[in-house]
């Protein structure tokens, strides 16, 4: 990357994440002047803004001049953006704080989108792990990563690839949001499950060097698969804690079937 991409980066890496935590601030402000007696909860807005300040570290200095110069330093990149900052951003139930928030007419456009047909298939967990997780094997074993790596704009695009599919997953997982299509803990739990093992897998095969795409020296290959397989784990049991921690049980969840409306800890928001 020149220096004027750098530039870029670097100020893209501070700005936008800023920028975000403004405006939520400022709905969260609004939030607890509308209704001063629900309020909203001061962790919701440390969590969202924790998740932010993983994306601005995956973006500056060190780890992204190391993640243009070492596989390993991508795998970094990619576990901040894509599975430890998703986790504090979905916390944060943005979707909610919007709905507290917007003018009524404004509130009730969202909810239609939320429970619309397409909203609903992209908020089922087999969408979401299709592509926060089986996009891996794309991503590491053909030359997409190669050819994404070689143009900044396919940096970015990969940037925003893992940050909308890692919060979409843990939107679906163990977010507070409106979810129609979310099923009962334990189907979320087999979800969850099955992308550790992919995660395993895709990693185990990487370091083993087994027909991967990635054009890098084996060193920094093995690395980066044992970046994926321990750093991987670490984020997904906190996503499991986070399910687990804020669910309480229902009658339709004992029976295995779909939670129509969950009954979280934390309600209301």
């Amino acid at each position: 990357m020149n220096d004027h991409g750098a530039h870029f980066a670097g100020v893209s890496g501070v700005l936008a994440p800023v920028l975000v935590l403004l405006v939520y601030l400022h709905l969260a402000r609004r939030a607890r002047r509308r209704n001063p007696v629900l309020g909203w909860r001061g962790w919701r807005t440390a969590s969202f803004a924790a998740g932010l300040v993983l994306v601005a570290a995956a973006l500056l200095p060190p780890v992204a001049s190391l993640a243009h110069a070492d596989f390993r330093g991508h795998m970094v990149q990619h576990m901040l953006i894509g599975m430890y900052a998703p986790i504090g951003l979905v916390l944060g139930a943005p979707v909610t704080l919007l709905l507290r928030t917007l003018p009524v007419a404004g509130a009730r456009r969202l909810t239609a989108v939320v429970h619309s047909r397409p909203g609903r298939l992209a908020a089922h967990p087999a969408t979401a792990l299709l592509l926060s997780t089986g996009s891996l094997v794309a991503l590491y074993f053909t030359p997409l990563y190669d050819a994404a790596a070689a143009h900044p704009a396919g940096h970015w695009l990969l940037h925003a690839h893992f940050l909308l599919s890692g919060c979409l997953f843990a939107h679906v997982i163990a977010g507070p949001d409106p979810a129609p299509a979310r099923p009962g803990v334990r189907a979320r739990l087999v979800y969850l499950g099955c992308a550790i093992a992919v995660h395993a897998v895709v990693a185990q095969l990487m370091y083993a060097g087994f027909r991967v795409g990635v054009r890098a020296p084996v060193a920094e290959l093995r690395g980066g698969a044992e970046i994926m397989y321990y750093g991987g784990d670490i984020a997904e049991l906190l996503l499991a804690a986070a399910l687990v921690t804020t669910w309480r049980p229902d009658r339709r969840d004992r029976r295995g079937g779909p939670a129509r409306r969950p009954r979280l800890a934390h309600d209301p928001v």
